[in-house]
């Protein structure tokens, strides 16, 4: 039997949330490099209410969201990054 591969929610495309050292972002990877992860539709999430229940029911569960203004992209720096996890539903486009 081979080697078994992880599935990893960092691959471009993907809808995410990010933990950073500085609480997180939402939003849809890009591009990633060595050195960062870029995201577009993101939103810096600074309280994400019970995390359970944010993984769970999505952008209604967050009690605080600051968006980035459309259009524009946030590069996280790889090495600012707790974990990624994946990001089911619609991601956040209000501030709240």
């Amino acid at each position: 039997m081979g080697k078994a591969v992880a599935k990893t929610p960092a691959r471009v495309g993907n809808n995410v949330l990010v933990k950073t050292v500085l609480p997180f972002y939402t939003g849809r990877i890009v591009s990633i490099s060595k050195e960062e992860i870029v995201l577009e539709r993101a939103a810096w999430i600074a309280d994400t209410g019970r995390f359970s229940e944010a993984l769970a029911r999505g952008r209604d569960a967050l009690n605080e969201v600051e968006i980035v203004p459309p259009g524009k992209r946030v590069a996280v720096q790889r090495g600012a990054i707790i974990s990624i996890l994946d990001w089911h539903g619609d991601l956040p486009e209000a501030t709240k």
